[in-house]
């Protein structure tokens, strides 16, 4: 039964009365507290003349809030986004001096700092009462989630009753590290503790071998990861080089995919894509790299951030735990070095602010889209939550720095739980992960030498005394860069010497002086020292090269070969300790049009789970061995399992297949299951 209108309409008044009145308290508290901040004229007020006062600039403030402020945060965005977490409290603290100066009869007087403290106070104040009002009436509650997220003035209109379904990515999050944070009597993330064994099953899966999240999620968004042989690599006919979390480069990767399988991918019908690399062909996107780069009316991306900071609440609220979570990565660095921690990377320069950057702006301005999507009644939701991974990846998987990020990500599945009771139609939660992440000290403090200097090395060419350093924080990096619409960063490509890249334990060395693929044979020739030098090197697992005669061969210690397209395997074989759908996945990317001259995966230990990670990580994923190529999968117990009799459910394309499945249990024939991606890979590798 719809409510009167009436009723709702004085429930309105009541409420802004009462956000109105304990801003008004707000202010005089603080104005008793704060030396700098009065409410009284020089001679004095009374007590009464002084509430007055209060009421008036608590009143103003508001009303500037209201109008002011989402003109403020439209006209931010159009220079970087970004800059706008830095500016909240300068902007609230310039609305609450705009708001004194408009009391009559100059009462109202405040030292800009001491502006930007009661500012910051009043939001807090205003938004806690305002939230804890709309929470006990669902109708309020629907609309004010509904303009958090952007969508003003949109009647509530009944939903449809099939279910629509949520798929929430807990970015680097293992299997094996979700279960541990699920059990025990004071679980960390307690709400997802209740879910499983319960309301969802768990289940792991296996990632292909270049584990991160470009060839994962290209993968479940679009069916298809043909060709994406790690996080970043050469292409030789274009001298280009890809990055995954690039906006150019992610909107190249995800048009080849769409054209590959002939679909729009699996957020076409009426889906949206939330803090992703790739759109899914979703039409609502908000943080979504593969768009981030258009310059034109129909990139949304960034309006995920306008959604979000056009409350002021809000803006003051991230902004806060954005100066915290800075704060924080100090602490915590400086507590990893007093206490002499291994292995440990550096964590200075602008990682803290990076770090804040994926683990609270991002995440907010995730959640707040998520929640949007529900209340619109969105038919499928794919969202990337990434504050875990950047952490594990200078802190390490499974260290006590992660906790925290852990529990507030079991916050924001509470938090989104809740909301679905609100939504206008049922909704599945599915949650998963995109890779795990393995432990281990670098390469480059284990051995002394980068994987860089030791291609070199092995090349006979000269080797810098000092061994430089791979950024940290890439993967926030890129997104910041985004954010801030800077230029995307350029690595050096081209040339007669080998270009190593790196991707987690992953390396790629490319000789960009030779057309197409350079044979084992050729190799031997150029560089006899080459080959022998990286599979006897302790710190490599194996290497990767193409045989003119034999194919695809994977070298290891003391002679050891593994001949892919024969299985001819001599002396012990190298790929024997990553586990029994190695040879299939380094076969795989064999084939792989851009498959690198040499692909190298460092050493691993089955006992420790241990990697080398050839960039600065001591949590790392990329290429095989451990828990980075373990991910997880929590799905509702209502849908049917995503293999039959618990067989293992092996690479992101699987994924895809099984949530086309998933959505056509719910939706019925609108989303028909896409053809299987082998006879898709198949027909595009002909035509190409």
């Amino acid at each position: 039964m719809r409510t009167p209108r009436w009723k709702t309409l004085s429930g309105a008044v009541l409420r802004v009365l009462a956000v109105w009145l304990v801003s008004s308290l707000t202010l005089l508290v603080l104005a008793a507290l704060l030396p700098d901040f009065r409410l009284q004229s020089p001679s004095g007020d009374s007590l009464t003349r002084t509430a007055f006062t209060a009421g008036l600039g608590a009143g103003a403030f508001g009303l500037l809030s209201a109008l002011v402020w989402p003109v403020l945060v439209r006209a931010l965005l159009l220079v970087p986004a970004f800059v706008l977490g830095l500016l909240v409290f300068f902007l609230n603290g310039t609305l609450l001096l705009v708001a004194l100066n408009l009391i009559p009869e100059p009462r109202g007087q405040a030292a800009p700092e001491t502006a930007v403290i009661v500012a910051a106070a009043m939001s807090a104040a205003s938004s806690a009462t305002s939230t804890f009002l709309a929470v006990r009436n669902d109708e309020a509650y629907h609309r004010r989630l509904v303009r958090l997220a952007g969508r003003r003035g949109r009647a509530a209109v009944p939903g449809p009753v099939t279910p629509g379904t949520v798929f929430l990515q807990l970015d680097g999050l293992g299997h094996d590290l979700l279960r541990a944070a699920t059990h025990g009597d004071r679980p960390l993330m307690a709400t997802v503790a209740g879910w499983t064994g319960g309301s969802h099953r768990l289940t792991p899966w296996h990632t292909d071998w270049s584990s991160q999240t470009g060839a994962s999620q290209l993968g479940i968004l679009h069916g298809s990861n043909e060709d994406l042989p790690a996080f970043r690599w050469y292409e030789k006919e274009s001298g280009a080089l890809i990055v995954s979390n690039r906006p150019t480069s992610a909107a190249e990767l995800q048009r080849r995919a769409v054209e590959r399988t002939g679909d729009g991918g699996l957020l076409a019908h009426d889906g949206a894509s939330r803090g992703n690399l790739f759109s899914g062909g979703a039409d609502q996107v908000a943080l979504v790299m593969s768009v981030a780069a258009r310059r034109d009316k129909h990139n949304r991306s960034r309006a995920g951030y306008f959604a979000y900071f056009s409350d002021p609440a809000n803006a003051t609220r991230t902004a806060v735990s954005f100066v915290a979570e800075v704060v924080r990565e100090l602490v915590q660095s400086l507590r990893a070095r007093f206490r002499r921690e291994t292995p440990r990377v550096k964590r200075g320069g602008l990682y803290p602010v990076l770090r804040a950057f994926a683990t609270i702006v991002e995440r907010d301005v995730v959640i707040a889209a998520v929640i949007g999507d529900m209340l619109a009644g969105r038919t499928a939701v794919y969202a990337d939550l990434v504050g875990y991974d950047e952490v594990a990846h200078h802190s390490g998987p499974g260290h006590r720095d992660t906790h925290q990020v852990l529990r507030s990500l079991d916050r924001a599945v509470a938090l989104i739980a809740k909301v679905a009771r609100h939504a206008p139609r049922p909704y599945r939660i599915v949650l998963l992960s995109d890779h795990g992440q393995s432990h281990g000290v670098t390469f480059l403090d284990r051995y002394g030498l980068s994987l860089a200097d030791l291609v070199r090395a092995g090349c006979g060419l000269p080797v810098p005394r000092r061994a430089g350093r791979t950024p940290s924080g890439a993967e926030a990096r890129e997104a910041a860069r985004a954010a801030l619409h800077r230029p995307e960063g350029k690595e050096r490509q081209g040339g007669s010497h080998p270009l190593v890249l790196t991707s987690g334990n992953l390396g790629l060395v490319s000789f960009p002086d030779v057309p197409g693929r350079i044979t084992r044979e050729e190799l031997d020739r150029r560089h006899p020292a080459l080959l022998g030098t990286l599979a006897n090197h302790p710190g490599i697992g194996f290497v990767l090269v193409r045989s003119g005669k034999h194919g695809a061969v994977v070298l290891g210690p003391a002679g050891a070969e593994h001949h892919l397209d024969t299985g001819h395997i001599t002396g012990a074989d190298p790929l024997a300790a990553f586990g029994p759908g190695a040879a299939e996945a380094v076969r795989r990317t064999d084939r792989f049009p851009h498959a690198a001259d040499l692909m190298i995966n460092s050493a691993y230990d089955p006992v420790t789970g241990t990697v080398h990670a050839f960039e600065e990580q001591i949590g790392s994923h990329g290429g095989l061995g451990g828990a980075q190529s373990r991910p997880f999968l929590l799905w509702p117990v209502e849908l049917t399992p995503p293999t039959p009799d618990g067989e293992p459910l092996t690479g992101a394309e699987q994924v895809h297949r099984v949530f086309r499945r998933w959505l056509s249990e719910a939706a019925g024939p609108r989303q028909p299951v896409r053809p299987e991606a082998d006879e898709l890979r198949r027909s595009w590798q002909d035509s190409a």
